[in-house]
């Protein structure tokens, strides 16, 4: 892409698409997934290049566990297997993660992966990996306001001094900047309770093409567009 393109500092992803992909092509649920974690390996490695400071990544709701059980079992596995194998190359490239959502929900051994992973890589200076695993954007909010209720409640916090920051501070992206791009993929036009407070000033890019055959050329042109846009954050 052009030298001079405007980047935003942090990019969030709703991949969307892997299961249309494996219906389009006739496979298993399951390799729509795989091939979904193929394209993302690619998209976390252009980012980290490009310089982009955060990158934000869907990939698992607190409503995806509705899904069928041999589906969720797949996609867990998939979750184990990206996290053995790529490790020592997100270190390599100073990647340094962070899971958002609730950890204690999931399987024991996804679990203490992911919890390793964030270990083994808080002091990374790259590019700021965050994977919502778990995740609600609701139910982040009402994580943070009981946090906060709980400390107004024990005389530690008066109600008069929360504000926005202090939001922010709270909430499981907390330290990060706001969402300056955010894009969905497979057509979809929907934030799926994805980052709801983050993405208030957010550009918001719908790409059709589904997540697995979102390639280098897509992510760019999604950022070429972004580049394009005139931000004003309410400003008029």
């Amino acid at each position: 892409m052009a030298e001079n393109t405007i980047l935003p500092r942090h990019v969030a992803i709703i991949m969307d698409g892997n299961r249309r992909w494996a219906k389009k092509h006739m496979v298993q649920i399951a390799l729509g997934h795989r091939k979904g974690v193929d394209a993302l390996r690619a998209i976390i490695r252009e980012s980290s290049d490009l310089g982009i400071e955060a990158l934000t990544l869907y990939a698992f709701s607190t409503e995806n566990w509705r899904r069928a059980p041999s589906e969720v079992e797949a996609l867990m596995g998939l979750l184990l297997e990206y996290f053995t194998s790529e490790i020592d190359e997100l270190c390599r490239e100073r990647v340094c993660i962070r899971i958002l959502g609730v950890k204690e929900g999931l399987p024991e051994k996804q679990r203490r992966a992911l919890m390793e992973a964030e270990a083994r890589t808080k002091d990374n200076d790259g590019l700021r990996l965050s994977i919502a695993i778990n995740y609600g954007g609701r139910d982040e909010i009402v994580r943070c306001v009981r946090k906060l209720a709980a400390a107004a409640a024990d005389g530690t916090l008066s109600p008069q001094e929360i504000n926005e920051r202090m939001l922010a501070e709270n909430l499981d992206t907390h330290g990060l900047p706001d969402v300056d791009l955010l894009i969905r993929t497979s057509g979809e036009m929907r934030l799926s309770n994805f980052l709801l407070y983050q993405v208030a000033y957010a550009e918001f890019v719908f790409s059709d093409v589904l997540w697995p055959d979102f390639d280098l050329a897509e992510y760019h042109r999604a950022l070429a567009e972004y580049a394009r846009r005139g931000r004003r954050f309410g400003g008029g």
